[in-house]
C-alpha cells in the first residue's frame, strides 16, 4: 500500500528527480547482476536493488543462507569494487545536479 501519493505536477517531478536522476545502470563484474546508481558524492552511493539483481548476487545468497540471515545494512563488496571501476572509466559521475 503506498502512504504517500504525489498529487501536484511538482512533486511528481521531485519524485522522479529523486528517485531516477542520474542514475546509471552497472552490472557487478563477478555475477552480472544490474542495479542502478548514482554518487552525490565520494562518500554517497545510492544504489537500487532490484529483485533480479538480489537473486544474482552470490554474496547476498551466502549471507541470506546464514542462519541470522543478510544483515539489511549490508553490501555487496564485488559490486562495490565494480561500482569503482565505473567511476574511474568515467560510466559514473560524481556530485548531485540541483540536488540530485
Amino acid at each position: 500500500m503506498v502512504s504517500f501519493a504525489p498529487t501536484s505536477a511538482e512533486t511528481v517531478e521531485d519524485q522522479r528527480l529523486y528517485t531516477e536522476a542520474r542514475m546509471v545502470e552497472v552490472a557487478c563484474l563477478d555475477c552480472l547482476a544490474k542495479v542502478r546508481v548514482k554518487k552525490n558524492s565520494e562518500h554517497h552511493t545510492a544504489i537500487q536493488w532490484s529483485a533480479d539483481a538480489l537473486d544474482h548476487c552470490a554474496e547476498f545468497r551466502k549471507a541470506a543462507s546464514q542462519p541470522e540471515g543478510r544483515p539489511i545494512w549490508s553490501s555487496c563488496s564485488r559490486l562495490r569494487s565494480s561500482i569503482d571501476q565505473a567511476v574511474r572509466d568515467g560510466a559514473i559521475e560524481i556530485g548531485a545536479e540541483d540536488g540530485y
